[in-house]
Parts: C-alpha cells; structure tokens; sequence
C-alpha cells in the first residue's frame, strides 16, 4: 500500500502506539497516508477505534510474524 510517512513503535506497547499516532497525524496533510508498524497486538483494535474517534480513514492492516501494520489516512485537519 502506498504512503507518505512512516512511523516505527516496535517495542512500544499500549497506548503509546495510539499516542505517537496522533501527534505524527498533526504533522501531515489531509490526504496523506500513516504507515505505523507495531509489534503490540493491542493495535488491531485500538486503531481502527481511534479513527473512528477521530474521522481519520483506516485503511487496513498487514499482520506477518508477530509484526502488525497499520495504514491511516489523515482526513480531518
């Protein structure tokens, strides 16, 4: 999948994740695309809930070897 910024939490567990996803999607425009790589499981739920939460767009996510990625796209300023 295609994006513009990639952001690494490997190692980082919930809600650290979540909160560097936020203050990252500040930093882009609308329209941009998050790619958030993870290894805490907690992500499978907690982004998709934080988009709807916020408007932002889940795109989806890769799950491979206990790595989880994440796309978002950033639709609301």
């Amino acid at each position: 999948m295609n994006f513009d910024v990639e952001l690494n939490t490997l190692g980082m567990q919930c809600p650290v994740p979540i909160v560097k996803t936020a203050k990252k999607m500040k930093e882009l425009q609308i329209g941009q695309v998050l790619k958030v790589i993870s290894d805490d499981e907690g992500i499978k739920e907690d982004m998709p809930a934080w988009c709807k939460t916020t408007g932002n767009e889940f795109l989806g996510l890769e799950e491979s070897g206990g790595q989880y990625t994440v796309y978002v796209k950033k639709v609301v300023g």
